[in-house]
């Protein structure tokens, strides 16, 4: 199969990149930067600015199946107006020039595979969602639902659609690479009160999931790309201190995170208990459904 994909040069498109090319696939790659793609080896890149314009269409030919993974970091600047702009439309916008691009193919692919959060759900305590739940209120909720909405605009040409929401990965890289220093040198703690759930997955799982999605015909929707057995903030600092042979007792505060973060604290505070409820019932297998030893299979 011939797959186009953007976000390919990420931290979870390269793990999702290898896997692919090694299931035998032909991998096209969307990148502002094409240079770059040669971490994707084999892959044919092409030049691409998702909020001003649609894909150039020589990208397009025999492409049969596309993942959609690219967006603004989350996490990359403090939250001005001008990065929660980018954050937005590199989501909505670039998803929409994306799809208009599909639509104008000569053939259009049939399958798209569209990467979302678990933002969607916004904070909801300790309620428990799922799929089927209905979205929260604020800043990322907002975002995941204009970010999706975009993307189901594929179904209109006939294409098989499928929203990933996806929560916190755990791999080599990502968030785990960015607090490991601390936990390390024993001075890992709690995030404000430590009650707040933390909907994570192991990158093979994730990758796992998207492969998946692509395989079966028979899913559409959403699927949430999450493991089974959420943990709250302080479950996973002790599982975090157990997998480092590390104690874990200097709590930071929610004051502190405020002023050293600003609003992009509210990512490491809102508390997300998400279940892949439909994900299961569509018989997908986790290889590490429990945190410990996901974190252990990481960090030993």
């Amino acid at each position: 199969m011939k797959i186009l994909m953007t976000g390919a040069t990420g931290f979870i498109g390269k793990a999702l990149c290898k896997a692919l090319a090694a299931d035998g696939h032909e991998l096209v790659v969307l990148t502002r930067r094409p240079e770059s793609a040669a971490v994707v080896p084999g892959a044919k890149a092409f030049r691409w600015n998702p909020e001003a314009e649609t894909p150039p269409d020589e990208c397009w030919t025999d492409v049969q199946a596309v993942i959609h993974l690219a967006g603004e970091p989350i996490a990359a600047k403090r939250w001005t107006d001008e990065q929660k702009r980018r954050i937005r439309d590199s989501r909505v916008i670039g998803t929409r020039n994306l799809v208009k691009g599909m639509k104008a193919a000569k053939i259009p692919p049939k399958v798209f595979l569209s990467s979302s959060a678990v933002g969607f759900y916004g904070n909801r305590g300790d309620e428990q969602v799922d799929e089927r739940s209905a979205p929260g209120k604020g800043f990322f909720p907002d975002i995941c639902t204009a970010w999706e909405h975009e993307a189901e605009q594929a179904k209109e040409f006939g294409t098989r659609v499928v929203l990933v929401r996806i929560g916190v990965v755990l791999g080599d890289g990502g968030m785990l690479e960015k607090i490991l220093l601390p936990f390390k040198l024993g001075v890992g703690g709690i995030l404000g009160s430590g009650r707040q759930w933390f909907p994570w997955i192991h990158l093979d799982d994730i990758v796992g999931i998207f492969r998946h999605a692509l395989y079966d015909e028979h899913i559409n929707g959403v699927l949430n790309g999450v493991a089974p057995n959420p943990a709250t903030n302080a479950e996973f600092t002790k599982a975090l201190g157990s997998a480092l042979y590390r104690p874990t007792i200097f709590p930071v505060p929610e004051f502190a995170l405020r002023i050293v973060m600003g609003e992009m604290a509210n990512a490491a505070l809102d508390s997300q208990r998400v279940y892949p409820t439909v994900t299961l019932e569509t018989g997908y297998k986790f290889r590490y459904p429990q945190l410990q030893p996901a974190l252990d299979s990481l960090l030993r």
